[in-house]
């Protein structure tokens, strides 16, 4: 009886504690929530925006010529020639299906593009269990790949760059060129006409080089994106070439253009797809001087 009562006792201070523990972590994250690295996000974001320009020019039938007749199709159907091309968008998704390893998340996204040079900053913030914090920071910025989760604001959980990374950020830039359009008009880009639905694309900046495979149907509409020049983090410092897909799935008209309503990114993996992002798109926003 005594031991019985022993363990009934350590087992009540057992969950005592845990229960504290999910009150402290919870308490954090509505004192705290999105702080720090929201904070470095938003000033990176701002030293972007300090360095752009932007101008009054608009898309011309007449400099979509040299592009391939399937991507020249996707700006007729889409209404940019003739609107202002943008220097800067910013792409939002509040309720993202999000899958990092065995855990399923339900995301806040929130990201920032730039033109000019190409660069593209990500803020992820999410709550595991519905209670604890979780923060996660995707870029390409100054050539260079980056990205960061942290658990509770304390806790790393992938803190990943490197020359894979600097490549992987480098072609999910390529994969927006047409949702940001002005992309596709770059000197960094560079377009080869495969068939009348398919055409590659080559993005090289400050010395990486990664290609991928436009999709647009007849209509005109940009479906899917797929490279095999992106790595996947596999854990434990590995990374490997999987083929990986970006589709999108119906459009919109905001603003006299149409946009996506949805994305959804798949790795190809040998034992079958894995999608590990789906979203719809809240907002999107092009020319955004300011945060």
């Amino acid at each position: 009886m005594i031991r019985r009562g022993r363990r009934l006792r350590t087992g009540i201070v057992l969950v005592s504690v845990g229960i504290v523990i999910v009150v402290i972590l919870a308490g954090i994250q509505m004192m705290e929530d999105g702080v720090e690295m929201k904070t470095l996000f938003a000033s990176e974001v701002q030293a972007e925006l300090g360095k752009t320009k932007f101008s009054s020019e608009v898309f011309t039938t007449e400099e979509l010529a040299g592009l391939p007749e399937p991507v020249q199709r996707y700006f007729r159907y889409s209404g940019f020639i003739g609107r202002p091309k943008m220097s800067t968008a910013r792409i939002v998704f509040n309720n993202v299906a999000f899958k990092n390893g065995n855990k399923d998340l339900k995301l806040y996204s929130e990201q920032f593009n730039f033109v000019q040079e190409p660069a593209r900053i990500v803020y992820l913030n999410s709550r595991l269990l519905g209670v604890i914090p979780f923060e996660g920071r995707d870029k390409y910025q100054n050539g260079q790949g980056y990205m960061t989760g942290r658990l509770a604001k304390l806790i790393k959980l992938f803190d990943v760059t490197g020359s894979e990374m600097h490549q992987s950020a480098l072609v999910t830039i390529l994969a927006e060129a047409l949702v940001v359009p002005n992309y596709a008009l770059q000197d960094y880009i560079t377009w080869e006409e495969i068939d009348e639905h398919h055409a590659q694309a080559t993005i090289e900046y400050k010395g990486v080089k990664a290609s991928g495979i436009f999709t647009i149907n007849d209509v005109g509409e940009f479906v899917t994106f797929t490279t095999k020049d992106r790595y996947m983090d596999q854990g434990k410092g590995v990374m490997a070439l999987v083929p990986w897909t970006v589709e999108i799935i119906g459009y919109h008209e905001q603003n006299e253009v149409m946009v996506p309503i949805q994305m959804k990114a798949t790795w190809e993996m040998p034992e079958g797809d894995l999608v590990y992002f789906d979203g719809v798109i809240s907002s999107i926003e092009y020319n955004v001087r300011d945060l």
